[in-house]
């Protein structure tokens, strides 16, 4: 059985591999594809990634669609999956009460990523209760629901942590155009945010196909900040374009070695007299995958078929990893 595995720690040591099929309990899933993101970059840049115990190489792969090969566990052979990414540490009140995307201690696991292998193979065995059902008519664009789980979490928590006074956001901003960037700001519009979205293109018909207002330097303040560019000095500046009672939302990551600046006023006065938060989100609840997929449901298909740039198979992996035209996937069966 062909997989992507990588050595976490070396650099450029991806590759497609044999591999042992899967035994032991679970639901039997045969993989149809496989999403790529940054982080998969990373692990295969050696940036990143822990392999299982006992095992110096990782699977990768985390964005998974699936299809059920065997009935068992309440699903049927042929229904359409994903799966969560997250596992609980065991031994936190947060994973004990079943919120592993909130670990307070950091030993969780993650498919693809942390102690874990990952999605890109042929076949894998999950377990019954980490899956997540993907409707038929939504079929090949199930792919992105790890991503859209991602950013639903993040809109939840925004909507939360404004919700904790009377607050009425109209005007969202989303820093990025990228598949997370793109995601978000489908989902704020349906939640009937007034969107307006910013990057370094010239223009995003995705995002105006999404009903979302397009502008490379975007002015104003904003109620609703999602940072999905990755770039800290764009994290530190969205604090300071933040309205009354604003909220502003990191979904992206930058560890280069630097220095970010800020006007201290804009902490030492107008954060604290406009009531403005800075907030980071990572990974995703149970209820968001569950949001993720109804909401890709209920979208219109076409930008989303827009955003899905490039489909190839799991030996042109590095076409893939190299490719920064929408979200990229690895198919690994056409079934």
């Amino acid at each position: 059985m062909q997989a992507l595995v990588v050595r976490p720690g070396v650099e450029h040591s991806a590759r497609v591999a044999d591999v042992q099929p899967p035994s032991g309990d679970g639901v039997l899933l045969r993989v149809l594809e496989v999403g790529v993101c940054g982080t998969d970059r990373e692990i295969a840049e050696g940036l990143f990634g822990i392999p299982p115990e006992d095992d110096p190489e990782l699977v990768l792969g985390h964005e998974l669609l699936g299809v059920v090969e065997r009935d068992g566990a309440g699903f049927a052979r042929g229904d359409l999956v994903t799966a969560i990414v997250r596992r609980a540490c065991g031994h936190c009140v947060a994973c004990a009460e079943n919120s592993p995307d909130a670990c307070l201690t950091g030993d969780y696991s993650e498919r693809g990523i942390t102690r874990l292998h990952g999605f890109a193979r042929e076949l894998v065995l999950e377990d019954p209760t980490q899956l997540i059902p993907i409707p038929p008519s939504l079929g090949r664009l199930g792919v992105l629901a790890e991503p859209t789980s991602i950013c639903a979490r993040a809109l939840r928590h925004a909507l939360t942590i404004g919700g904790r006074q009377p607050w009425e956001p109209r005007r969202a901003l989303v820093i990025g155009a990228g598949a997370i960037g793109l995601l978000t700001t489908m989902l704020l519009r349906q939640h009937d945010f007034d969107v307006t979205v910013t990057s370094r293109g010239e223009s995003s018909p995705i995002a105006e196909a999404l009903g979302a207002r397009y502008e490379r330097d975007a002015d104003g303040t904003f109620d609703l900040i999602v940072e999905a560019a990755g770039n800290a000095q764009l994290m530190v500046d969205a604090l300071g374009r933040l309205g009354r009672s604003g909220v502003a939302c990191l979904l992206g990551l930058d560890g280069r070695n630097q220095k970010v600046e800020l006007d201290g006023r804009v902490v030492g006065i107008d954060t604290v007299l406009e009531n403005r938060v800075l907030f980071g989100s990572v990974n995703a609840h149970r209820r968001d995958w569950l949001a993720g997929v109804d909401a890709l449901a209920r979208n219109d298909r076409e930008p989303l078929e827009q955003l899905v740039g490039l489909r190839v198979p799991l030996d042109r992996f590095a076409d893939a990893f190299a490719f920064r035209g929408g979200k990229a996937t690895l198919v690994v069966s056409d079934a």
